[in-house]
């Protein structure tokens, strides 16, 4: 491993970090024990104490245990959108000794189906509002459904705009296996003792299932305490902070940064159901927001509200963010509007969060960052695995306290997915970067998400990135198209923005990009097009466009 990024390093800070020996949900009787009464949710308006969401937690271990059963390691779905119930589900799941394991509120029966099979959970903490979708499993391996509804911890009036399932009232449901959160409280079950140990599963995200079922990452709480621990001290987090949480939970970046690594260190979660630009904002100016983890689309949508400069954003540090990287041009328009920089990173399912943080006193644009504490990061020949020299493109491989232990129920990917160096175990990420002389990595594309025209190689996020400089461009997404000449050509999937749309054609966008790029990577085909796919998660859905290009074929 290279040690070139240490001459980057945070002032002040260790090269390594020596996280807490405990189970996370440890977290919970400590921020309670020290800020009873400080709020530790502020929920459009309603604030939950770390006094109250230990006594709740406490009341669902109980119900989970006396009434399910739910027994040390039993694995447990958590279906629901962003919510003090999801944040309270997922502590009281690890204070019954089980596993969390939350699910895209996006997925239908039939993916939730492939859940319930595969962990063999025979209970799931869900949504009002998608019960319906959860309901037909009762009977296919699932007992029990606790049902919530997010209105009831909407305590207080407020005049922040309210998502349409936020504001919906409670509604009564009489079936077979069915108990309403709001009942399951009132019995005020206790639970047992606080039994997981450090090596013990803890929560278990599944993946995106591009190729095949989605698979279960495997995380134990000494992986999980090490995550948080290590992304909150990187961005030196105090109990003072105050966080606004609009990142998915069921997600590992909002899961860790946004809502386990406030609990760890006493901060204030300011909490969104639903994107919503003015909100946001609002909730900034309102709360003394100092940070917030946004990705790349909802910067793009923050920015393009037209009151952007009637809001106070003083009090913000930082945005932080990953996933997809910054186009330069908007993180440039962002400082110019917001006044703070935008810091990415890296991680992903099978690292239960960051592997690669850029430091906050030298962060690069467009850029992964530099590895975190403990964390030996290496871009390598795919072919063989050395490693290669900077500047050169190859697979970043990944050895961490964090890593997954491996894939649930499936001994042949998790095989596939890691492989020996130097007498360590890596996790081949399939993701494609280079380094730089000081040590900072740069995405270039997913292992398989290259275009071969004419023997060029072509790197769609590279491409990307240069066309966010165009004004007119809101959104873009480059794919590869099929060209009888050079086998594939390169095609842009555009969004305009609003004041553009009618005044500049496609052709002018490809003209445009073969003046600022060079000939092998312009465009040759520009799609104008009203929205991207996204997932629930806000990425860009580029596999469901390039599907779209081949069906056309």
């Amino acid at each position: 491993m290279s040690d070139r990024h240490f001459a980057h390093w945070p002032p002040g800070h260790s090269r390594t970090l020596s996280a807490p020996q405990t189970n996370l949900y440890y977290n919970v009787e400590v921020s309670a024990a020290r800020w009873p009464d400080k709020p530790y949710i502020q929920y459009y308006g309603t604030p939950i104490t770390f006094a109250e969401f230990r006594d709740e937690t406490e009341r669902i271990a109980g119900w989970l245990e006396q009434v399910c059963k739910v027994k040390r390691g039993d694995r447990v779905l958590l279906y629901m959108q962003n919510s003090p119930q999801f944040v309270l589900a997922y502590y009281g799941i690890l204070r019954a000794n089980a596993v969390v394991v939350p699910v895209n509120p996006m997925n239908l029966t039939a993916e939730l189906r492939h859940y319930v099979k595969d962990t063999g959970a025979n209970v799931a903490i869900v949504a009002q509002d998608l019960y319906q979708q959860m309901a037909p499993l009762v009977g296919e391996g699932l007992e029990h459904i606790l049902v919530a509804a997010y209105s009831d911890y909407i305590r207080h009036p407020t005049d922040l705009r309210l998502p349409d399932i936020v504001a919906a009232p409670r509604q009564p449901i009489a079936a077979p296996g069915v108990t309403l959160w709001s009942d399951a409280l009132e019995q005020r079950l206790q639970p047992g003792p606080l039994t997981a140990g450090l090596d013990d599963l803890c929560v278990m995200p599944y993946t995106s299932g591009t190729t095949g079922h989605p698979k279960g990452c495997m995380h134990t709480h000494r992986g999980v305490m090490f995550s948080v621990a290590a992304s909150m001290q990187w961005f030196n987090t105090n109990q003072d902070g105050v966080i606004l949480a609009v990142l998915p939970f069921f997600h590992v970046t909002g899961m860790v940064g946004s809502m386990s690594g406030p609990l760890y260190h006493g901060c204030t979660i300011v909490l969104m159901t639903r994107w919503d630009r003015e909100v946001a904002a609002e909730c900034v100016q309102r709360y003394k927001v100092k940070t917030m983890q946004l990705i790349a689309t909802m910067v793009v949508d923050l920015l393009a509200n037209p009151r952007i400069a009637e809001y106070d954003f003083s009090s913000l540090h930082g945005i932080r963010g990953g996933g997809a990287a910054m186009p330069e041009a908007v993180a440039q328009k962002m400082k110019e509007l917001i006044g703070v920089p935008y810091v990415e990173g890296y991680g992903m399912s099978e690292t239960i969060g960051a592997t690669h943080i850029n430091p906050m006193h030298r962060p690069l644009k467009q850029c992964l960052g530099i590895p975190l504490y403990n964390v030996d990061a290496r871009v390598v020949d795919p072919s063989d695995f050395h490693e290669l020299p900077p500047g050169e493109v190859g697979e970043i491989i990944v050895h961490a306290p964090h890593v997954m232990q491996g894939y649930w129920n499936n001994p042949q990917a998790s095989a596939d997915t890691f492989v020996e160096l130097d007498g360590q175990r890596f996790l081949r990420t399939g993701d494609l970067a280079r380094t730089d002389e000081d040590g900072y990595f740069f995405m270039v594309d997913r292992l398989k998400r290259m275009i071969n025209a004419s023997g060029f190689k072509v790197w769609p996020a590279e491409v990307e990135a240069l066309l966010y400089q165009h004004p007119a461009i809101q959104e873009a997404c480059v794919i590869a198209a099929q060209d009888v000449k050079r086998g594939e050509t390169v095609k842009a999937v555009v969004v305009l923005r609003e004041a553009f749309r009618g005044k500049v054609s496609e052709q002018e966008i490809v003209d445009w990009a073969h003046q600022n790029m060079a000939a092998y990577k312009s465009p040759r085909i520009v799609q104008f097009v009203e929205a991207l796919p996204k997932s629930s998660t806000g990425k860009l859905q580029w596999r469901e466009l390039q599907e779209r290009e081949k069906m056309m074929r």
